[in-house]
């Protein structure tokens, strides 16, 4: 009787298949979780908005315009409102991408999941810094800005602060001085796709809550 013997061995072809395949379902598992968490913070954006006031700028008895409080005293905290356990400053406008994002007071990672937020700064000394993650439905669009490309930031108090896009600049991670340095009355910044760089974008005041918005 013949005794036929097989080989266990499995060809090297074979392992690079299955390892191929494990990469592939890797990289479907890995763009499932980023579309999940763009709806995640998408329906997070529009939960907060549809929670924000709807506040408009004091009048006086004469129908006149209060002078607001940041004009006399441009070093205040700006207010703020709580809504689920966050602060929220404002909300700023993106015209452009029809963008309108709540703004958390103070960063963190948790908190950029859910909104864009201040990192540093503030409207009424005209060197607000604000960062947002790269979902679509927050700061992902930015490359797409162009300079005169109009943005407005309103705070709790409904004073409105118009913006242009004056410049759009890549700094490394590290530039910390550099995100701040500079003359500028808003910039905001997102990472670039794989976190290697931060895009940014500079932009120069157009009117004050005075100028008749």
């Amino acid at each position: 009787m013949n005794i036929t013997n097989y080989n266990h061995t499995q060809k090297p072809g074979t392992w690079l298949m299955r390892i191929g395949l494990l990469l592939l379902a890797a990289a479907l598992l890995l763009t499932g979780y980023n579309l999940w968490d763009e709806m995640r913070a998408n329906t997070a954006t529009q939960q907060t908005l549809a929670q924000m006031p709807q506040p408009f700028p004091a009048q006086s008895n004469t129908g006149e315009p209060v002078i607001p409080d940041y004009i006399l005293n441009p070093d205040m905290e700006m207010p703020t409102v709580e809504i689920e356990g966050n602060n929220y400053i404002g909300t700023l406008e993106i015209p452009a991408f029809e963008l309108s994002l709540p703004v958390i007071s103070q960063w963190s990672y948790p908190r950029l999941r859910l909104a864009p937020c201040r990192y540093t700064g503030s409207a009424y000394q005209d060197n607000l810094v604000i960062a947002a993650h790269n979902y679509r439905a927050h700061f992902g669009s930015l490359k797409n800005l162009y300079a005169g490309d109009r943005i407005t930031f309103t705070d709790i108090d409904g004073n409105l602060f118009a913006y242009n896009v004056a410049e759009i600049q890549v700094l490394e991670p590290t530039a910390i001085e550099d995100m701040t340095a500079g003359d500028w009355d808003l910039t905001l910044f997102t990472c670039t796709p794989g976190g290697q760089t931060r895009l940014t974008v500079r932009c120069e005041a157009t009117e004050t809550a005075l100028d008749g918005r």
